[in-house]
């Protein structure tokens, strides 16, 4: 590696100011830090020396996702070939290699073209403002395909994440800078933009042209309960179809990398262990969820305020918005106290989304969106509440 790192700093005089090539420095520096640390040190100053910076912070929480990825892929599999045989019934703990072969050929090309739409626009954007590419997209391209179901267009994907990428992150001035969370916006751009293709009862698994294959999520089978004619009579026909065991490990249909909670909750550990992940944030969110759900309970009213409070933590994209997409360190809360209610509020939104509007049965995308612009007014009054207690303290000194 070291004889590459060489070669690397032997070409370096042409890609910088006055060289030969130097309007393709962006790749080169792209290329080299990515590859190698970057040679520039601080000098002077207190500063910390750390061997983690942002591109190794970024791969953790890739790394993170890989759990995630690797189900989704086999549960995307699984439901394309329930689809294709036309058996809603078929064993999930069976044709293993096919499943995966499967999901990978439905998964892989929406991160393609997720991968390869932003990085493009992040490229162009670089030569532009003569800056290298930044790290931050790395995760975003990731989450993505991964918050979108299996059988959605890929030239929707590109179109939602340019539109991610330029509307939601280059004009705020790029990598962290952006308001709210890039993947998220794509989401919301494409259910808004697209909601047939997001939302209903053929999208959520490949294949879902046979007659009498439903492709319906649980979220979308809960939210029938607010209307006339709810898919089940009652409340016990949704456990018996939908376990807590199946909804747990995510063997239900639903987006490509948000159906297993137990994916996700061993990302939030490698997270957590790595320090990269914020343990206020996704404790809190799971609580304010919690909260609203046990809110409901007492509420009641019908089958869907009587669910379980704890089946709302495991439905639906809400452990993978804790764990991946509300601690997004750019747009969540900076103050400790912050991030708790940030986190809390944020959970405890989605469930509200989820449950009293049945035209928006995954609230958790909302939710969080709402809080990335309330993060700041959040961190506001928790940095003026500590000032005027301190002031309080001097005058009674």
């Amino acid at each position: 590696m070291k004889f590459l790192e060489n070669i690397l700093h032997k070409m370096e005089p042409n890609f910088v100011k006055g060289g030969k090539y130097e309007k393709w420095n962006p790749l080169f520096e792209t290329m080299a830090t990515f590859a190698f640390t970057p040679k520039l040190v601080t000098t002077k100053g207190s500063h910390i020396r750390d061997g983690v910076d942002l591109k190794r912070t970024m791969m953790t929480v890739i790394l993170a996702m890989i759990p995630c990825l690797l189900f989704g892929i086999y549960n995307t599999g699984h439901w394309e070939m329930v689809a294709a045989t036309g058996d809603r019934n078929l064993s999930y703990f069976a044709d293993y290699a096919d499943k995966f072969f499967n999901g990978l050929v439905i998964v892989l090309p929406l991160i393609v073209v997720s991968y390869g739409v932003g990085l493009g626009i992040e490229f162009l954007f670089g030569m532009l403002r003569g800056h290298s590419l930044h790290e931050g997209f790395l995760v975003s391209g990731m989450l993505i395909p991964l918050t979108m179901p299996a059988d959605v267009p890929l030239w929707m994907v590109g179109v939602a994440t340019a539109f991610a990428v330029v509307i939601g992150k280059e004009i705020f001035g790029g990598t962290g800078m952006n308001v709210v969370n890039i993947a998220l916006t794509a989401r919301a751009f494409l259910f808004f933009a697209y909601p047939t293709s997001m939302s209903g009862d053929k999208v959520w698994m490949a294949g879902t042209e046979m007659d009498g294959v439903s492709g319906a999520t649980a979220l979308g089978d809960l939210a029938t309960f607010m209307t006339d004619k709810p898919v089940y009579e009652n409340l016990s026909g949704f456990t018996n179809e939908y376990t807590v065991w199946e909804s747990f490990s995510g063997m239900i249909p639903g987006s490509v990398g948000e159906t297993s909670t137990l994916a996700c909750l061993i990302g939030a550990g490698i997270l957590l262990i790595t320090g990269v992940g914020s343990l206020r944030i996704m404790a809190s969110f799971f609580a304010g969820g919690l909260a609203m759900g046990l809110l409901l309970n007492v509420v009641g009213g019908n089958s869907y305020f009587d669910l379980p409070a704890y089946y709302h933590l495991i439905i639906g994209g809400f452990a993978f918005g804790a764990v991946f997409m509300a601690t997004d360190p750019v747009t969540a809360a900076q103050t400790a106290t912050g991030k708790i209610i940030y986190g809390f509020l944020g959970g405890f939104l989605a469930i509200l989304i989820r449950v009293l509007n049945p035209a928006y049965p995954e609230g958790v995308f909302l939710a969080i969106l709402f809080m990335n612009i309330s993060a700041p007014l959040v961190d506001y009054y928790v940095i003026h509440a500590n000032v005027n207690r301190r002031l309080k303290r001097i005058k009674t000194a």
